[in-house]
């Protein structure tokens, strides 16, 4: 039986478990990662640079920096990566859905036998597509609740400082500067920023949180608004106002923002997240201040007004005081009653004087008629034979006598026993002190230290050993007697 080889493909081969070269086969067999690397050479020289367009599906970072994303169409896939050194250069966030142009080169992946291409660089695949990736980002951000009416912050009325966050060489920052000046001149601060192209997101957002870390009293003042603004231009022009990291920015400002981008027509998303947009530059400066010949004119005006309330309420006084004074009487027709009423009452008065004189003449006239000379000389014989009939018993008299002496001994008896000075005799003693008040305890005598002792037959000068003895004082003066009353008629009884 003959050895077979590989190629034989005859009903009368015969197998065999050995691989087996045939005679004359000078093809050596390869290994895969061989074939792996022929295929990578004949595909990497086939095709160099590529520009494939395709839906994004798949999208994911890596934790080293690299984007893996698969590029489809409605029949085919091919999966894509692109390394992070070239990454950070897109202008838009991949994600999955959107139509995108990648330019790259085709390489073969031996580890899976795969091909795929290097992303080098990435578009939207036309207008449509930029504007499909805003819609998807404004939905993401709203259902965040960025753009919630709740966050919008009012606006100052009259700021003191304002800061531009914009290009400062465009026409932008001078259309603000000269309708500041016109309106209302303030302070502007202007921090320079790229508005569109590579690294405008970053500046933009860097600016507007810049702001916002300023203190207040610092070198440089922290302003009361933010004015964000840039000319009109495509939406490709404008994109960098959708970037994410820009809308997070002025949501995130503590400091109320104006958005001012594009004309009135262009919409950005961070016109979503401001706390008031502007159609234009020129509307935000006019939104930002007021008009201050107007505000001038609108202050006169109060204050003309504050005067005429004032003085109002003293005109409309006079003219009510005025119309009340001549409803008022004159003071004369007021008075002529009260004199009119004096008079009758003085003339009354003089009257009744003149009839009371009479009637007291006439009451005087009939006692002394009745006081004749025989009618008093009667009365004096009336009165005494009174007298001489009345009859005087002794007995009255003494008895009389006898109960007043007995009052009078009860008296004296008792005016003997409350004598302070009866119980001397008996050996007791009165304590003074220096000022001659009467000591009644040892606490006080001890304080006063010089005592007076007066005893019945005397008195004694004494000390309780806190201080030397006091002259004796001289014995007080016998009471004078008072003068008997004078003789006169004493009591009968």
């Amino acid at each position: 039986m003959g050895a077979s080889t590989p190629y034989d493909s005859g009903d009368d081969a015969d197998p065999s478990l050995l691989a087996n070269s045939r005679p004359g086969d000078n093809s050596e067999p390869l290994s895969v990662t061989d074939l792996s690397r022929s295929l990578k050479r004949v595909v990497e020289d086939r095709f160099g640079f590529v520009r494939l367009r395709g839906e994004l599906s798949g999208v994911k970072r890596a934790a080293s920096g690299h984007l893996y994303c698969s590029l489809k169409d409605e029949k085919s896939v091919i999966d894509g990566v692109m390394w992070k050194s070239a990454a950070p250069r897109l202008a838009f966030l991949p994600e999955d859905g959107l139509d995108v142009i990648a330019t790259g080169k085709i390489t073969t992946y031996a580890g899976r036998s795969k091909y795929q291409i290097v992303i080098e660089r990435m578009e939207l695949a036309g207008e449509g597509a930029l504007l499909a990736l805003l819609e998807k980002t404004k939905a993401r951000l709203e259902a965040e609740g960025l753009f919630a009416p709740e966050r919008k912050k009012p606006l100052p009325f009259l700021p003191q400082v304002i800061g531009v966050v914009t290009s400062p060489t465009g026409a932008v920052i001078r259309d603000i500067l000269h309708r500041l000046h016109d309106r209302f001149p303030s302070r502007v601060i202007v921090w320079p920023v790229l508005v569109q192209g590579e690294g405008a997101k970053a500046q933009v957002s860097a600016a507007v949180r810049g702001f916002n870390a300023l203190e207040r009293g610092g070198s440089v003042p922290r302003p009361d608004l933010l004015i964000v603004a840039r000319g009109g231009g495509s939406i490709e022009d404008l994109w960098t106002f959708n970037e994410e990291e820009v809308v997070r920015a002025i949501a995130d400002s503590h400091i109320p923002v104006i958005s001012a981008v594009g004309h009135e027509t262009d919409t950005t998303l961070a016109d979503f997240a401001a706390d008031h947009r502007a159609p234009t530059p020129t509307a935000a400066a006019e939104r930002a201040v007021p008009v201050r010949a107007e505000l001038a004119a609108a202050i006169a005006d109060l204050g003309a007004r504050q005067m005429r309330c004032a003085s109002r309420p003293v005109a409309l006084g006079r003219e009510r005081l005025d119309a009340c004074a001549q409803r008022l009487p004159k003071p004369e027709t007021l008075l002529q009653p009260a004199a009119q009423a004096l008079d009758e009452a003085t003339e009354r008065q003089r009257r009744a004087l003149v009839d009371r004189v009479g009637v007291g003449r006439a009451a005087l006239d009939q006692v002394a008629a009745r006081l004749a000379p025989s009618t008093l000389r009667w009365r004096v014989a009336q009165a005494r034979e009174r007298l001489d009939a009345t009859r005087l018993a002794p007995a009255m008299l003494t008895s009389r006598l006898e109960r007043a002496g007995e009052r009078l001994d009860a008296g004296v008896t008792m005016l003997r026993s409350l004598d302070p000075r009866a119980p001397l005799k008996r050996g007791y003693a009165l304590v003074f002190g220096p000022e001659g008040e009467l000591v009644r305890s040892a606490g006080k005598a001890r304080e006063a230290g010089t005592l007076r002792l007066e005893f019945a037959d005397g008195q004694v000068s004494a000390t309780t050993g806190d201080s030397p003895p006091a002259p004796a004082a001289p014995p007080p003066k016998p009471r004078r007697k008072s003068p008997p009353p004078p003789p006169g008629q004493g009591d009968l009884f």
